[in-house]
């Protein structure tokens, strides 16, 4: 099964990856080499020249083959600020594309760099303002809170302003529409350039979004490394969790009324982890001790205060099984590994208290997380709801987030969302307040889906072009077919809704093609 959609672009696959650009004249340009002159301020152009053999392997990065042929730009922004722009010598579709990046950042994003280069795009990305080889390393932040600045917010902006202007004077003409594209620590960057540059950007896709980042870290990451760590009795071995999963689906699975493996709206299932917890005093890969479904319990509940209040919403039921799943982020290879715990260890330690000797057994989250969102809130967290001059300046933002994200709580980005209609409600918006905001505002939630896309749900779609028909045709985006595949063949299609509204079988016909279902209100 072939699915296309036709965008300002050409003719896309619906994948976050593959397009082919439809044949445009070759820009007039200036000479590559000739950039290397190109006066910025606070920053010096070290390198400026032709890519054209199809081939790049960036220092530190993997190979990359079949790129069209570039003008390839390496700057440098004081006091760190790393960062490249490609320039695309024969197949410019007269746009530009900011992509972001993952984690703790210290490093160019060059295979979206790749993407957005084969689609015709002028691009850019930064190392943040600083260079690390495990992009969870937080060690570079101790005693430097202009680094924490520029990542947080000030190197994105700064690489969206000197890529326009290369932009401008490699082609003697502006780039007719910039977008930002990114997911997960580059969700955060993208809501970050909506809220404080809303002028950077004509379009924006922030997907997963670590959003409220102080929060994330501890009543997130360091929440969950502790479920499963600070009682070493409580660590959930990876030869569970095909138990675990077994058991969610088979209470959950058909709650939508499709059996499918796929778990439409999580929140609608109410598994509780004690339920497969092991006879008295036995243990078995069937089954969870007590403290293991206190655990799993915990993970799914989420953060609290004292007083009940909620820290970090918790993940969802579903795909616990699911290769790249809870066996990378929960439990690692072992106790003290995985994702949670890298992540949330580096952070504590170097970003938090800046104390590389932090114990974690020392952690409370209620006082932790408080400590950390006075001290780092205002300069990493993406979590203003008021998007009005971005609206107001015309700006577009796609949302979208998978269901099953182990790494980042879906319902972060739902509570995002409603806050943003809380926003335009308080302001003059009382009347269809969701309809006002999704006049510049959508999300689309992908039932099924992981973290930034795997998973069994239909996980792969085209954002891009989806922004591209909204900020250039006028045409929002009602629904998105997203498809999955398995050994590279297209096994299921199902549309993403404009949130709130979810995918409904509309009663006959495959439940693998998006054909037959229809996008409904709850």
């Amino acid at each position: 099964m072939t699915n296309t959609i036709i965008g300002a672009a050409g003719l896309c696959l619906l994948s976050l990856t593959v397009c082919v650009p439809q044949a445009l004249a070759a820009p007039a340009h200036t000479s590559c080499a000739s950039l290397i002159a190109m006066k910025l301020p606070d920053t010096t152009i070290t390198a400026a020249e032709e890519v054209t053999g199809g081939a790049l392997t960036p220092q530190g990065s993997r190979p990359f083959i079949e790129l069209p042929a570039f003008c390839r730009v390496v700057a440098v922004t004081r006091p760190a600020v790393k960062f490249e722009v490609w320039l695309p010598l024969d197949t410019w579709n007269g746009k530009f594309q900011g992509v972001g990046n993952g984690a703790n950042a210290g490093a160019i994003g060059y295979a979206a760099m790749v993407t957005a280069l084969k689609r015709g795009y002028a691009t850019a990305s930064t190392d943040t303002g600083h260079q690390t080889e495990n992009s969870r390393d937080g060690a570079w932040a101790v005693g430097h809170p202009e680094l924490v600045a520029d990542f947080g917010y000030r190197a994105i902006h700064v690489t969206a302003e000197n890529g326009k202007k290369i932009v401008n004077t490699f082609y003697s003409e502006p780039a007719k529409h910039s977008y930002f594209v990114a997911c997960s620590t580059g969700g955060r960057q993208a809501l970050m350039e909506a809220q404080r540059f809303p002028t950077d950007y004509d379009g924006i896709i922030a997907g997963a979004p670590a959003a409220n980042w102080s929060r994330f870290q501890t009543g997130g990451h360091m929440w969950v490394a502790n479920a499963f760590n600070k009682d070493p009795e409580s660590y959930l071995p990876a030869t569970k969790l095909k138990a675990l999963g077994d058991a969610v689906n088979a209470a959950c699975d058909k709650v939508d009324g499709i059996a499918d493996g796929v778990i439409a709206d999580p929140r609608k299932c109410t598994f509780d982890a004690k339920t497969l917890q092991c006879p008295a005093s036995t243990d078995s890969a069937a089954c969870l001790t007590p403290k293991q479904a206190k655990a799993v319990n915990d993970v799914w509940s989420g953060s609290h205060t004292s007083r009940g209040e909620l820290i970090y919403p918790g993940y969802m039921r579903g795909a616990e099984a699911s290769p790249g799943g809870w066996n990378a982020y929960m439990t690692g290879t072992g106790p003290l590994s995985g994702n949670h715990w890298e992540q949330a260890s580096n952070v504590l330690k170097y970003l938090v208290f800046e104390n590389p000797k932090w114990d974690y057994r020392s952690f409370d989250v209620e006082k932790d997380a408080a400590f950390a969102e006075n001290k780092l809130g205002k300069t990493l967290d993406a979590f203003d709801p008021d998007l009005t001059r971005f609206r107001d300046d015309g700006g577009r933002l796609l949302l979208y987030h998978g269901w099953n994200d182990p790494s980042i709580s879906p319902l972060n980005t739902i509570n995002y969302y409603e806050q943003v209609v809380a926003n335009v409600k308080k302001n003059g918006g009382a009347q269809n307040a969701e309809a006002r905001t999704q006049e510049f505002a959508r999300l689309f939630m992908a039932p099924g889906m992981m973290h930034c896309g795997g998973g069994p749900g239909p996980n792969s779609f085209d954002m891009v072009a989806a922004l591209e028909q909204w900020v250039e045709q006028k045409q929002p985006p009602e629904r998105i077919t997203a498809s999955h595949t398995t050994n590279g063949v297209v096994d299921r299609t199902r549309p993403l809704c404009v949130y709130p509204k979810s995918a409904s079988y509309s009663g006959s016909g495959s439940t693998d093609d998006a054909a037959n279902f229809v996008c409904k209100a709850p």
